[in-house]
């Protein structure tokens, strides 16, 4: 099952502990629409990510505040980190990629890196 984010919604979702994968689409989009059934599949099989849409015509709020220049763009965030950002409408196999991926990042190593980058 999905989540549709709003301007209102979005932080008290992405900033929680674990992973929200966010797909910013809008339904004019054919590839938008190819996408949809991919990231559904997977939210079924994944049930402790969060899986998020964002409408980018109700909401162009958030669309200009991440810079979503192409759609579908997916969005990988982890205990309130960015940690991945793509545009283009992914296979199945490369999504799962994603996921896996993201679950196998060191966050304690990330943090660190994050808060490095933060002094420079």
């Amino acid at each position: 099952m999905t989540t549709t984010l709003t301007a209102k919604t979005f932080d008290d979702v992405a900033q929680r502990e674990g992973i929200v994968l966010v797909d910013f689409w809008a339904a004019w989009c054919g590839p938008c629409r190819m996408f949809a059934p991919i990231f559904e599949r997977a939210a079924e099989r994944h049930p402790d990510i969060v899986f998020a849409k964002v409408d980018t015509e109700a909401e162009q709020e958030l669309s200009e505040r991440f810079g979503i220049a192409s759609i579908p763009t997916l969005m990988a965030i982890r205990d309130g980190i960015i940690v991945f950002a793509e545009p283009g409408a992914l296979p199945e196999p490369v999504l799962e990629n994603v996921i896996e991926q993201v679950r196998g990042l060191d966050m304690d190593d990330l943090r660190k890196r994050v808060a490095e980058q933060g002094q420079s």
